[in-house]
């Protein structure tokens, strides 16, 4: 594995569990610490990727592969956040947050 794919793992991994905690300090005050918990477990929109195969590709663009990382689903994503109850806006945030990390991991992929 070279440096470059070394950075990308190293930021995709970091966005899917560092920054939800990050943008939850800021959004969410009081709540911080729950709705980073429950940002970070929207990674579960994952198990969309047992119905490919292979199942995990790393040279595989998640987004408009994958049935929840289409633009549809984004649509659905941010919908969630007029729902008037800061856990459903932490979903749909962390959902969104989750599908711009993946469009990043497919801009990194098609740089390198």
């Amino acid at each position: 594995m070279d440096y470059l794919e070394i950075i990308r793992t190293t930021t995709h991994y970091l966005l899917h569990f560092v920054a939800p905690f990050v943008v939850a300090y800021y959004f969410f005050n009081k709540n911080w610490k729950w709705a980073g918990v429950i940002m970070t477990s929207t990674i579960l929109i994952d198990l969309d990727h047992l119905l490919a195969s292979p199942i995990f590709d790393p040279s595989r663009c998640s987004i408009g592969f994958h049935p929840l990382h289409t633009i549809w689903a984004l649509i659905v994503y941010i919908l969630f956040l007029l729902i008037p109850s800061w856990k459903w806006r932490a979903v749909g945030l962390g959902l969104i947050i989750h599908f711009a990390t993946d469009a990043i991991d497919c801009v990194m992929m098609s740089l390198w």
